[in-house]
């Protein structure tokens, strides 16, 4: 009973000796939408245009130290990949450079396949109004009500296709919230 107590004595100071740690909040309005830390991981673009995939290594004095590390895919004799990390970059940014979280998907483009939707369905409109005018005979009003319909659809593909969390736009703002005064 003695030695437990001893030994708790003991171990009790190292876990209450941790320093607070500086952290970063990402708002919008006044909801909290995600918080940043030392050792969480971050996917950004910078203002100037850099991506970063990184872990947040420090917060401190309004700049956030990174740690990204290079990845290869190496494919092995018995036909399975093996993951091998070549290096690791830091880097320092100070947390107004953010401009927006995530990255573009460059597989498939929502955006601009809205924006072919709704430009192929504005001419298809239109050509359905000039047989209208000139045949009407021929004019079908299910091609009409297709093209409108498909105009639609490609607005809100438009509107939905998704840049990531645009830092400024939409009440997203970044807090930084300094605990080691």
């Amino acid at each position: 009973m003695l030695f437990r107590f001893i030994i708790i004595l003991f171990l009790l100071p190292l876990s209450l000796s941790a320093q607070p740690s500086d952290f970063i909040i990402l708002k919008k309005k006044d909801k909290t939408i995600r918080s940043f830390y030392a050792g969480t991981h971050i996917e950004f673009v910078s203002i100037n245009g850099a991506y970063r995939d990184a872990e947040i290594t420090q917060i401190k004095n309004d700049s956030i130290y990174l740690q990204e590390f290079l990845v290869n895919r190496v494919p092995s004799t018995l036909g399975f990949i093996i993951y091998d990390t070549v290096g690791s970059f830091r880097y320092a940014y100070n947390y107004k450079e953010i401009k927006r979280f995530g990255k573009e998907n460059k597989n498939f483009n929502v955006s601009g396949s809205g924006a072919a939707l709704l430009g192929g369905g504005t001419l298809l409109a239109l050509g359905s109004g000039v047989v209208y005018l000139a045949d009407r005979k021929k004019y079908s009003p299910a091609l009409l009500y297709s093209a409108v319909g498909l105009a639609g659809l490609g607005y809100f593909m438009s509107k939905a296709g998704s840049k990531g969390i645009v830092v400024g736009k939409k009440n997203y703002r970044l807090q930084y919230m300094n605990m080691t005064r």
